[in-house]
């Protein structure tokens, strides 16, 4: 058996939980590969919102494993409150969470120095989240960070050491600063990780596998915020793309099956970054009011644009995307004109490839599609799209050259079309 892998193709919030939730019930196993709190997962379904920051978002499919694997980051005390947060609407999660021993844990001083390492930038501010995700894969890397099983054995002295150094770097921004409220909150949040079951991940993973078990990687942010091959350095810091999977899982390649690439009808991006197709405009506006684009854990306004499918097979390429899913085609409803961007243009030349730095030397060649000026809202089935809507989706295919083979036309779990049905 062989894990199939679910990821982003943009810059993040393309809706990722959403169909990791619709998928879940054909998998045993959900498995957050990458990333931590600065990550939200938004799921809709019975008339309630929910919004996931470190919990895979197969945990509402209630027979089903749920797995924080190595590759992530854990800020404990944002963990405990996620975790009291799905209790209280009735998702006991004892027996559904299991968490990685080797995953990260993000220190109250790791949120300290990513908001002082940000506000010392100035105006060349990342647009970072502020959740200490930058500082604990920093010290991952570095060899002086604390994982999960750590809190199994001498902690406390593990845990101030590693404080100490970093109040040194904190002086030198001389930023001020509470230490001892957040750690109450962290303190706290460790003793609820140690409620859960701490396992060897890669063992459990690939024994799963060998068991016939399926399992779905599920990745968090977006291809172009990958650390090696995103808009940096306006991207986040871990590898978000497929191979993702594989170290922050311990599958092999081998062991990698289907891979679905999620994208918007539309593209969208948080903070500070290279955007080619941004919208300033009313359109920019008019897509930010009616997809909701705000984001899920900071609040934030999303910078709206056109599609960008340069952007598109660039990603499809990093990730060996087998299967394509579409969401917020509805957002597009009310356009008389939809356009997509095909190729870039730099200092007079077109180019169909994704570039190593964006500037303002690049310009976006449209092309126009009509608009399909209908509410798809309510539609059941793939029969029903008006006539503009499949003429968008078969431009994309052949664009893309790969099969789109879910389409979501509104934010509930019930609002999802799959096409090509087997």
């Amino acid at each position: 058996m062989k894990a199939d892998v679910l990821l982003g193709l943009q810059w993040g919030d393309e809706g990722k939980g959403k169909v990791v939730d619709v998928l879940t019930p054909h998998y045993d196993i959900v498995a957050r590969f990458q990333g931590g709190p600065n990550a939200g997962h938004t799921l809709e379904f019975k008339g309630k919102k929910f919004v996931l920051r470190s919990v895979p978002s197969g945990v509402f499919q209630g027979d089903k494993i749920n797995v924080i694997g190595n590759g992530m980051v854990i800020d404990p005390a944002l963990f405990k409150e996620e975790v009291e947060a799905l209790e209280a609407a009735g998702e006991p999660l004892h027996h559904r969470l299991k968490i990685s021993k080797k995953a990260h844990l993000i220190l109250p001083t790791h949120r300290l120095l990513d908001l002082a390492s940000e506000a010392a930038k100035g105006a060349g501010k990342i647009g970072t989240t502020g959740k200490g995700i930058g500082p604990a894969y920093t010290d991952k890397i570095s060899r002086n960070g604390l994982r999960i099983g750590d809190i199994l054995y001498r902690f406390d002295e593990k845990y101030r050491e590693v404080v100490a150094r970093h109040m040194e770097i904190l002086r030198q921004y001389n930023f001020e600063y509470d230490l001892e409220k957040l750690e109450k909150a962290f303190f706290e949040g460790i003793e609820c990780i140690k409620r859960f079951d701490l396992i060897d991940s890669e063992y459990f993973i690939n024994h799963s596998l060998e068991e016939e078990k399926k399992v779905l990687a599920e990745g968090a942010q977006g291809t172009l915020l990958d650390i090696d091959f995103g808009s940096y350095p306006f991207v986040t810091s871990s590898n978000t793309i497929c191979a993702g999977a594989c170290t922050g899982l311990g599958l092999s390649p081998q062991k990698i099956g289907e891979v679905y690439g999620i994208f918007k009808a539309y593209c969208t991006r948080v903070g500070s970054g290279p955007f080619p197709t941004e919208l300033k405009d009313e359109t920019g506006e008019l897509i930010r009011k009616k997809g909701c684009e705000f984001g899920a854990v900071t609040g934030r306004p999303r910078r709206c644009g056109w599609i960008d499918l340069v952007a598109l097979r660039y990603s499809i390429m990093l990730n060996g995307v087998t299967q394509l899913i579409m969401m917020k085609s509805d957002v597009l409803d009310d356009f008389d004109t939809i356009k997509a961007c095909v190729a870039y243009q730099i200092d007079g030349k077109e180019t169909e490839e994704f570039p190593f730095e964006i500037t303002e030397n690049l310009k976006p060649v449209y092309v126009e599609l009509p608009g399909w000026k209908t509410n798809i809202t309510n539609l059941q089935s793939e029969d029903e799209f008006p006539e503009e809507l499949n003429a968008y989706l078969n431009f994309l295919e052949e664009e893309l050259n790969v099969p789109i083979k879910i389409v979501s036309v509104g934010p509930d779990r019930e609002q999802t079309i799959i096409r090509y049905q087997e």
